[in-house]
């Protein structure tokens, strides 16, 4: 009997030290794209141009190591910020009035848990104490990728605390993340899934970045950007971050 139990376990131990986890996969696909290199960048900078009707608006988007981060566009002359967090408070600007406004206060709360994941929660989940865990492999768009769940901390919806979750999906050849999922909490598409695509990745300073992203919501609607230029560790504007309003 001693014999067989150990021939059976000697037999299993391919399959045991093949199987991969949920922590192993997310710190490949780290190494992958840039791994230690990551901890010298402060700040990534995106380009772009959105055509809308006939008319080119150039568009930017900068994301700091600190959680501050924007996005402000150019249309007929006017730079509009569509959106800020300064590190304190989330912000828009109005289009009618021009004028900077406060953004609702569980949306700020809900980036300020958040702000720290940079690039993204793959490249620091431990530092934030998130918890992932690998439900097996799906494919997407001809990719055999796994599907990893990272469970964050909770966040806000309508007074209450509720679970925060997004899906990674990692492709298996490339080791790059190719998409993310995460259900919307709350708000008038409460129970939507946002989808989130990266492709064309390309080497920025020793690390790789996607200079194309679809953002939309799953099965529906999406929007693709086509980054011109990703600049690391570039000047900032810091005054683009701050909230002015009263």
């Amino acid at each position: 009997m001693k014999t067989m139990l150990f021939v059976a376990a000697m037999l299993a131990l391919p399959f045991i030290s093949s199987a991969q986890t949920a922590e192993a996969i997310l710190q490949e696909s780290y190494e992958t794209l840039g791994g230690d290199n990551w901890k010298n960048i402060q700040s990534i900078k995106y380009t772009t141009v959105l055509e809308q009707e006939g008319m080119q608006i150039p568009l930017e988007i900068v994301q700091m190591r600190d959680g501050r981060m924007y996005v402000k566009f150019n249309y007929q002359g006017m730079e509009i910020v569509q959106t800020a967090f300064d590190g304190t408070t989330l912000w828009s600007t109005n289009y009618l009035t021009q004028k900077p406004e406060k953004s609702p206060s569980e949306d700020t709360e809900n980036i300020r848990r958040t702000a720290k994941e940079f690039p993204s929660a793959l490249a620091c989940w431990k530092e934030l104490g998130y918890t992932p865990s690998l439900e097996g492999e799906q494919d997407v768009d001809g990719a055999k990728c796994f599907k990893i769940r990272m469970d964050k901390k909770t966040q806000l919806s309508e007074g209450k605390e509720v679970p925060n979750v997004e899906y990674y999906f990692i492709d298996k050849d490339s080791k790059a993340l190719i998409m993310t999922e995460e259900e919307i909490a709350s708000g008038e598409m409460k129970g939507l899934i946002t989808q989130s695509k990266l492709s064309d990745y390309q080497e920025v300073n020793g690390v790789y970045v996607a200079f194309s992203q679809t953002e939309g919501i799953k099965d529906s609607y999406s929007q693709t950007l086509t980054f011109s230029k990703v600049e690391i560790n570039a000047p900032i504007d810091e005054r683009v971050f701050q909230y002015t309003g009263e």
